[in-house]
C-alpha cells in the first residue's frame, strides 16, 4: 500500500498548496514514485490549476484525469456517491505510487458549509492521515491572527476532525505573524493534547510547525496583472513579467506627488493620456534615486503620441509597460482582485515554498511519522535533492563569475534561500543588484566583487606573475589578465577566498578552464584533467567519462581518467564499477584501439587493485546482464556496470547526447577531474536548475572526503602539456 498525506485546512486562502508541494518534495527525496491526488476539483469547468502546479513535480507519471476523484457538482447532489467515487479513482492510481499527497478541496463553493466536515470523511476513508493547515491570516488575506485566534481555531478543527473518525498527524501554522512564531506554536501545541515531548512534538503524537508569512508568495506576478485587465504590453523587458508585484499604486496627480508614493515593486496605473506621468515614471526608473517599479499599465486606451514613444523607446528602461481599455476604476478593481497563485509556471514562487518548509519544518520528522521507508532506486529527482543535502551540510564558498546573466542571479537566489553554498558573484555591484531588482530576485548577503577591485587586482597580479614567471608574464600583463572574469574567479579558488568556481552560462569551455591549467594544475598523481557527465537515468545513476575534454587520450591517459571517474562516482554515493569500454568484449578482438582500452585497464588494475574494473568490454556487455551472463560470465562487472570509460571523446559525446535524448535522461555535467581544486563548467544553454545542481556538485567536491585518484606523481612539466592539449579540444566538445 503506498504511503499517502491528506492536507486540509480549516477554510481558503491558507496556502495549502504551497504546504503541498514542501511534503511532494521531502517524499521525493526517499521514494521513487510520489504521485497526488484531488479528491475534489477547485474548476468544475476548465482545469485545476492548483492540481496542474503539484503535477509539475510529482514523479510517480500521473495524468491529470488520474488525479482528479470529484467535482463539487458531484458533491452537491450526492455526497456519498461522490465519495464513493473519489474512493474508486483513488483506488486506481494507488498501484502506481510508493507514495500520494492528497490535497483537500479550496473552500471555493459557499454552496457547501460542511466542507471540512466532507474532507475529513474522505481522509478517513482513505486511511489517509491528516497534516491539517491552518492560515495564519484572517479572511480578507492582510491582518495576521493572534496566537489564542489560533488556538481557538486548531481546537475546533480538531474537534471537527475527530467527529469524522480521521487522524491527526500534524499541524502547520501557514502564512503566521513572523513576530508571533514562538508564541503561535506553543497556544496550538497546548489545545492539541498538552505536553510536548521534544522536537515539535504532542504527547498525542501529533506535530506542530509554524510558517512565516512570504509576501512574495501571495503576490500576483505582473504577467498576471497584465492579463487580469486584458492589457497589451508596449514597451519593456518580457523577462520582467514573471517578477512579483507587492503591490499597485493609482497616479491621478501631478508627477510631484507620485514620485513621493511610489512603492518597492508595485505596478504603477495612470491614465494613458498623462504622458507628464509616464514619462516621469521612467526618469525615476531611470536615476536609481526612487522605489524600483514592476510595471507601469497605462488604462483608458489612449493612444501614445508618436513623439512620447520615441522618447520611452529611447530611454533604455525595461520595466514593462502595458495599455489597457479599461478605466481607472475596473483597472484598480481588477488589480486588487487579482491573487498570486502558485502556478505551473511560477517556478520562483515553487522555490521560495520549499526553501520556506525546508526551513520551518522537521521534514525528517515528519516522514518518520508517516513511517516512509527509503527506496532501493535512485531516481533523478532523488539524486538532485541528495546533491543539495550534501552540499547544506558543509557549507563552501563558490565564486560565479558570470553576475550579468540572468540565470547567475536567479540560481543564487535559489543557493542562498536553501541554504546550499556561500557565494561571490562578479561584476559591477549597482549593476548587479539594479537588475535583481528588475527580476524581483533577492541576493541576500551575497557578496557581489569587481574583478577591478584595486587591492585584490594587485594581490591577483603578483599571484599570476610568480605562477606565470616561466612563460614570461610580466607584472603589467598580470595585471590586465586578472580583470578577466575568469582568471579573477580561478584567482579566488587559488588563495583560498573560495573553495570552488562555475562558469560557462556567457563564455566557452576554454575561456572557463583555461585559468585552471595555468593557475591550479593537476591533482598529486593525475596527469591530466578530464570529465563525466552524471546520467540520471529512471531508476539509477551512471557516470560517463571522458566526454568534453580530451580527444584521443592514450593509455595511460585512459588509465587517469578511469581512476578519476571512479573517485568522483564514489564522491558522489556511487559504487565504482568501471566498464573499460571497446569494440570488442575480453579477448574477442584485436587491433590498436582495443589494444589501447586492454593495455589502459591493465594499468588501472596495477594502480588501484582495490578497483572492479572490466576491458575492453562492450557498451551491452557492461550494462545488460543477460548480454553480460554470455559475453563474459562471472565478472565484477560485466552486467553491472556503474562508470563507464570510453575509449576518445567522439565515442563519449556522441554516446551521452544520444542516451540524454533518446531515453529522456537527465545529464549533469561536464564535471571536471583531476583539478587540484573544483573549478566547473556550464553549457551556454545552462537553465537555472543545472546551475544550482552544478554549484551544488562543486561544493561537493571541495569537501573533504574520499579522493580515489591515485599513482605515481607527474611532475608540471609533464601535467602542463596534456592539459594544454585537453584545453585546445575542449571547445568542440562543449
Amino acid at each position: 500500500m503506498a504511503t499517502r498525506i491528506f492536507i486540509t485546512s480549516a477554510e481558503g486562502q491558507a496556502g495549502k498548496s504551497t504546504i503541498a508541494i514542501g511534503v511532494i518534495e521531502a517524499l521525493a527525496r526517499k521514494v521513487r514514485r510520489v504521485g497526488v491526488f484531488r479528491p475534489v476539483a477547485r474548476a468544475t469547468h476548465g482545469r485545476d490549476y492548483v492540481l496542474e502546479a503539484l503535477l509539475e513535480h510529482q514523479t510517480a507519471g500521473l495524468g491529470y484525469e488520474d488525479c482528479v476523484g470529484a467535482s463539487y457538482e458531484d458533491v452537491h447532489n450526492d455526497p456519498d456517491a461522490a465519495l464513493a467515487g473519489i474512493l474508486a479513482r483513488f483506488a486506481a492510481i494507488e498501484h502506481r505510487c510508493d507514495a500520494i499527497v492528497i490535497l483537500g478541496s479550496d473552500y471555493t463553493d459557499v454552496a457547501v458549509p460542511t466542507e471540512l466536515s466532507f474532507n475529513a470523511r474522505v481522509a478517513a476513508n482513505l486511511g489517509a492521515p491528516v497534516l491539517l493547515v491552518l492560515g495564519g491570516r484572517a479572511s480578507d488575506g492582510t491582518t495576521a491572527r493572534s496566537a489564542e485566534q489560533l488556538r481557538q481555531l486548531a481546537e475546533v478543527t480538531e474537534h471537527e476532525l475527530a467527529s469524522q473518525h480521521a487522524a491527526l498527524l500534524a499541524v502547520i501554522v501557514n502564512r503566521a505573524d513572523a513576530e508571533q512564531l514562538d508564541a503561535i506554536g506553543e497556544r496550538v501545541r497546548q489545545t492539541l493534547g498538552g505536553r510536548r515531548s521534544g522536537g515539535g512534538e504532542l504527547a498525542t503524537g501529533a506535530h506542530v510547525w509554524v510558517i512565516p508569512e512570504d509576501p512574495v508568495l501571495v503576490a500576483p506576478t505582473v504577467r498576471s496583472l497584465f492579463e487580469a485587465t486584458e492589457s497589451e504590453l508596449l514597451f519593456g523587458d518580457p523577462a520582467l513579467l514573471d517578477a512579483e508585484a507587492m503591490g499597485f499604486v493609482v497616479a491621478g496627480m501631478t508627477m510631484e506627488n507620485v514620485l513621493s508614493r511610489l512603492i518597492e515593486r508595485s505596478v504603477l496605473v495612470t491614465a494613458g493620456d498623462r504622458a507628464d506621468v509616464l514619462v516621469g515614471a521612467i526618469m525615476s526608473q531611470t536615476s536609481g534615486a526612487f522605489p524600483q517599479l514592476a510595471g507601469i499599465l497605462l488604462n483608458g486606451g489612449f493612444p501614445i503620441a508618436p513623439q512620447i514613444e520615441r522618447l520611452v523607446a529611447a530611454s533604455g528602461a525595461r520595466v514593462p509597460i502595458a495599455r489597457t481599455e479599461l478605466g481607472t476604476y475596473e483597472t484598480a478593481r481588477r488589480l486588487a482582485t487579482t491573487k498570486g497563485r502558485l502556478a505551473a509556471e511560477s517556478p520562483r514562487k515553487h522555490e521560495r515554498a520549499v526553501s520556506l518548509f525546508d526551513e520551518h519544518v522537521d521534514a525528517a520528522a515528519l516522514l518518520a511519522a508517516l513511517d516512509v521507508t527509503a527506496s532501493d532506486v535512485v531516481t533523478p529527482l532523488m539524486f538532485e535533492r541528495g546533491l543539495i543535502e550534501r552540499a547544506r551540510a558543509d557549507l563552501k564558498h563558490i565564486v560565479l563569475p558570470e553576475g550579468s546573466d540572468d540565470r547567475i542571479l536567479q540560481a543564487a537566489e535559489q543557493l542562498v534561500r536553501r541554504g546550499v553554498v556561500r557565494l561571490t558573484i562578479l561584476g559591477d555591484e549597482a549593476a548587479i543588484r539594479a537588475r535583481a531588482a528588475e527580476l524581483g530576485v533577492e541576493l541576500g548577503d551575497t557578496a557581489i566583487v569587481s574583478p577591478f577591485d584595486p587591492e585584490l587586482r594587485e594581490r591577483f597580479a603578483d599571484e599570476y606573475a610568480r605562477l606565470r614567471a616561466h612563460k614570461g608574464i610580466s607584472s603589467e600583463l598580470a595585471t590586465d589578465t586578472v580583470t578577466d572574469v575568469s582568471y579573477f574567479g580561478t584567482l579566488m579558488v587559488q588563495l583560498g577566498l573560495a573553495d570552488g568556481m562555475v562558469s560557462g552560462a556567457q563564455h566557452t569551455t576554454a575561456h572557463t578552464i583555461r585559468p585552471a591549467f595555468e593557475i591550479i594544475k593537476t591533482k598529486p598523481g593525475v596527469s591530466v584533467v578530464s570529465s563525466v557527465f552524471l546520467m540520471l537515468l529512471a531508476d539509477r545513476v551512471l557516470v560517463y567519462g571522458d566526454c568534453a575534454v580530451i580527444p584521443d587520450p592514450t593509455a595511460e591517459q585512459l588509465a587517469d581518467i578511469a581512476i578519476s571517474s571512479a573517485g568522483t562516482a564514489a564522491q558522489f554515493g556511487i559504487e565504482p564499477r568501471v566498464a573499460m569500454l571497446s569494440y570488442s568484449t575480453g579477448d574477442s578482438g584485436s587491433g590498436a584501439d582495443v589494444d589501447k582500452v586492454r593495455a589502459a585497464t591493465a594499468l588501472v588494475r596495477e594502480r588501484r587493485p582495490d578497483l572492479l574494473v572490466e576491458g575492453p568490454i562492450q557498451y551491452d556487455a557492461a550494462a545488460d546482464p543477460e548480454v553480460a551472463a554470455k559475453k563474459m560470465p562471472g565478472s565484477a562487472v560485466a552486467g553491472r556496470a556503474t562508470v563507464f570509460v570510453f575509449p576518445d571523446l567522439n565515442t563519449g559525446n556522441n554516446t551521452y547526447k544520444a542516451v540524454q535524448r533518446s531515453a529522456g535522461a537527465v545529464a549533469i555535467g561536464p564535471v571536471l577531474q583531476g583539478l587540484k581544486k573544483p573549478i566547473n563548467d556550464l553549457s551556454r544553454g545552462a537553465l537555472v536548475r543545472d546551475i544550482v545542481n552544478t554549484v551544488a556538485i562543486t561544493a561537493i567536491q571541495a569537501q573533504p572526503g574520499l579522493d580515489a585518484d591515485a599513482g605515481p606523481q607527474p611532475s608540471q612539466a609533464d601535467s602542463a602539456p596534456a592539459a594544454s592539449e585537453a584545453l585546445e579540444s575542449s571547445e568542440l566538445s562543449a
